[in-house]
């Protein structure tokens, strides 16, 4: 018997084929690590369009990590003034850099250990940074992940660490990259937090989400027409 299960690793590769037909990725201006990292600090909460002028704006003023090291606050603060929470984020940029460049000569580090040592990366940033910026295969998982591994079956888990180790052991390691902006797009247009687009989507049928809101819909109907 063939199964629609999320969670069914037979299903995963076509669940993810059929995700990025809908959602095809956005992928940010800058492929480099270190502006991929600088773009991926400043992008939390923060539009794709607003989070890429402000890198933009960045790179054109300071060009690498020792400019960037050197910048006054107020000044990286005017550039990237769109972005939210940008107190925090312009005192963030401009100590990545310095970090980077006292400890690490300007050279981005490949690792997660290394990276989570710059203060406010955490794994997410960290992996964007080895997947997006290094080519290294890698996980990412914000709330958009989050919330449609959970919708899937894919993770019971609501801590995002969790989540990656499940996503890491469930789906196969050669279509790990691209897979963070890929499910991005779709939680912003299709699986969204309110009001998610069930009917248009794609892997409804694969969905436990889906199945259990069409399951007490049905179980609705039945109590008001009085039937058992």
């Amino acid at each position: 018997m063939v199964s629609n299960r999320g969670d069914d690793k037979a299903n995963v590769s076509r669940i993810i084929e059929l995700m990025e037909q809908q959602s095809p990725p956005h992928h940010f201006e800058f492929s480099d690590p270190f502006w991929v990292l600088i773009t991926t600090i400043m992008s939390h909460r923060t539009k794709d369009e607003v989070t890429d002028k402000a890198a933009r704006g960045l790179y054109e003023r300071y060009h690498d990590c020792n400019g960037l090291s050197k910048a006054e606050y107020d000044d990286v603060l005017t550039i990237i003034n769109k972005v939210g929470f940008k107190t925090v984020k312009a005192a963030r940029v401009i100590e990545a850099a310095k970090y980077l460049k006292n400890k690490y000569n300007c050279q981005v580090p490949r690792s997660i250990e290394e990276l989570t040592e710059i203060k406010g990366v955490g794994r997410k940033t960290a992996n964007v940074v080895l997947s997006d910026g290094f080519g290294i295969p890698a996980i990412a998982v914000d709330t958009h992940v989050q919330r449609i591994s959970t919708r899937i079956g894919w993770s019971d888990s609501s801590d995002p660490d969790v989540t990656e180790m499940k996503l890491r052991s469930l789906i196969p390691e050669k279509l790990w990259l691209g897979l963070n902006p890929m499910m991005v797009e779709f939680g912003k247009k299709i699986c969204r937090p309110v009001g998610p687009k069930c009917e248009q989507c794609n892997i409804s049928e694969y969905c436990k989400f889906f199945k259990t809101q069409k399951k007490k819909k049905d179980e609705m109907k039945k109590s008001q027409t009085g039937k058992n």
